[in-house]
């Protein structure tokens, strides 16, 4: 692959700026707002990117502005298919040693893949099998002189010859060549004590005329005249008349017996069980598999064998080309899967600090606010842009539908502020959008319970311990009670699959501005929740909490921090 075709991949591969797993309304239309105005300040490889399910909220505000989804990205770990080169120098399984080793010559390289019909990986051959089959063998004479399973049309096309007459030209069978050197009289003697028939020889002549002629009598597999020299037209009659394949070569004798002899076919010299991998596999699966591995190259085909691509253990090296810009989370256990291994460039957030690591410093953009979609919008305006009324709409709906429209605790004066600046951009009513939001449906009644405590998901570690926390906003409980066994039943199949402490449900009614917590998980950390239960243990009122981040998730936090790792219990 050229240097200058690597340029342009790298050029081309994309920022993806994208939000946690189970997006809400904020982490969707933050992306898009962001790619916006990273746009605007001419960066076009950034491009929002969801890894997770919509919901009737975010498709409400969506369709009510005319901004698409963004894409789906369900995880970015590092693949074969990142890394491997997609332009391929390859040779045919039915070419010649000849056309190997111009192919080598003109790209440089110490490997050929070698395929069939459809491009189907046959093996692959290198310029080291190659080596070995043109190393003089001293004490094989014979074998010295053997072109495997050629024909005529392959000899010619090896030495770009002229074709003065041919005679089943497309015939595969091995030949012998001799070069006519000698004295006419050593040459007949020899002839006739040869072991090799006439008709499987081959013989590179000069401007010898006794012997082109005594080859031609002799009924020889080919004659080839050597340094582009005239033919007599007598000769060209008679190897005519005697069924001779005669030919004109443009190189001298020694060249030209050589020439002839890589016109084998490359067949028998193929390795036929390379190394080989799929585009899906992951760089950290297969580093360890390639170690020890002694190849030049490995093989990248698909699920019929088509050969897709190659790379060497120097392209493991490469570095990772995917970029990720994270918005409204820090915490990898939230991330797209394969973040860690990828380039995070960017965080814009409004939650605590988690646990991203990066190799080199980065733009950290961390505000007490209540929704990211403020911070980005704030950037627009420290910057002197103006978002479209579009982009100003969905940063209104980010906004609203974090701080249930600026009633959670969550809310700043700055959310307020940019919520009003938004406003007259978009020309939308706050709380006319707000109601087109809230109405927009019940997460409840709309998904399966699987979904629902999947809908607004986050996994949280603390004092050794690994616990999830689901929200939902509805209009009143009754939804809620509605589908309490189901939704029961399901928070218990998530801790038990993802091997939580607990996992909870939040469930926050946007008129009252109180919730619910449905928690499943240690007995002993139940009992510590000081809240009102409100059934079997498991369900709690929490008057006056509706926000995870500023609210419940300190609570419980505190909790974990008081109960000792050996009081634990199994619900």
């Amino acid at each position: 692959m050229s240097s200058e075709s690597t340029a342009l991949n790298q050029a081309a591969s994309p920022t993806y700026i994208i939000g946690h797993r189970n997006p809400d309304a904020d982490s969707i239309c933050a992306a898009i707002a962001y790619a916006d105005f990273k746009g605007q300040h001419g960066d076009s490889t950034c491009t929002p990117a969801r890894c997770g399910n919509s919901n009737a909220r975010i498709d409400t505000i969506l369709e009510r502005f005319e901004v698409p989804l963004p894409s789906f990205i369900g995880d970015v770990t590092p693949r074969v298919r990142d890394i491997m080169v997609r332009d391929i120098i390859k040779i045919d399984r039915n070419a010649t040693c000849a056309k190997a080793l111009e192919l080598i010559d003109t790209h440089d390289v110490r490997i050929l893949p070698v395929v069939g019909d459809q491009d189907r990986l046959e093996g692959t051959l290198s310029i080291f099998r190659l080596g070995e089959f043109f190393i003089p063998k001293i004490r094989e004479p014979k074998e010295m002189r053997r072109v495997r399973a050629s024909s005529v049309r392959a000899i010619i096309e090896s030495l770009h010859a002229s074709v003065l007459h041919s005679v089943e030209e497309d015939r595969e069978e091995d030949l012998f060549v001799r070069v006519g050197a000698m004295d006419i009289r050593s040459f007949g003697r020899l002839s006739e004590t040869e072991t090799i028939p006439p008709e499987k020889s081959v013989i590179v002549v000069g401007d010898r005329r006794d012997i082109q002629e005594h080859s031609i009598r002799m009924g020889v597999r080919l004659v080839a005249i050597t340094g582009a020299l005239e033919v007599d037209d007598d000769i060209v009659q008679m190897a005519r008349e005697n069924g001779v394949n005669l030919i004109v070569s443009p190189y001298d004798s020694a060249t030209t017996a050589l020439s002839i002899r890589c016109a084998s076919n490359l067949n028998r010299l193929i390795d036929r069980e390379p190394p080989r991998f799929t585009p899906d596999e992951s760089l950290t699966g297969i580093r360890k598999r390639v170690l020890n591995v002694n190849a030049a190259a490995f093989m990248v085909t698909d699920d019929n064998g088509t050969l897709i691509g190659l790379f060497t253990k120097t392209d493991l090296l490469k570095p990772i080309r995917t970029k990720l810009i994270l918005v409204d989370h820090n915490e990898l256990t939230q991330a797209v899967p394969g973040a860690a291994e990828v380039n995070v460039i960017e965080i814009v957030d409004h939650h605590r600090l988690g646990n991203v690591h990066t190799q080199q410093p980065i733009l950290f953009l961390n505000e007490p606010v209540g929704s990211t979609c403020t911070i980005v919008a704030d950037l627009y305006r420290r910057d002197g842009l103006s978002p479209s009324p579009q982009i100003a709409g969905i940063m209104m709906g980010g906004i609203i539908s974090d701080t249930l429209n600026l009633n959670s605790p969550t809310t700043t004066g700055k959310d307020r502020e940019i919520l009003d600046w938004l406003a007259g951009l978009a020309g939308v009513e706050s709380d006319a959008l707000a109601d087109l939001i809230f109405s927009s449906g019940s997460v409840i009644l709309s998904h399966e319970p699987n979904e629902v405590i999947r809908s607004d998901f986050k996994i949280y570690e603390e004092a050794e311990r690994r616990f999830s926390v689901s929200q939902v906003e509805e209009l009143g409980f009754g939804n809620f009670w509605e589908k309490s066994d189901p939704l029961r039943e399901a928070l218990g199949r998530l801790r038990q699959k993802e091997n939580l402490a607990f996992s909870a449900l939040l469930v926050t009614d946007i008129n009252t501005q109180n919730s619910l917590l449905l928690i499943r998980g240690d007995a002993s950390f139940i009992r510590m929740i000081p809240y009102p239960a409100v059934e079997k243990g498991e369900i709690f009122e929490l008057q006056g909490v509706v926000s995870r981040k500023k609210q419940l998730i300190p609570f419980l936090v505190g909790l974990l921090q008081n109960l000792p790792i050996e009081e634990e219990e199994t619900a």
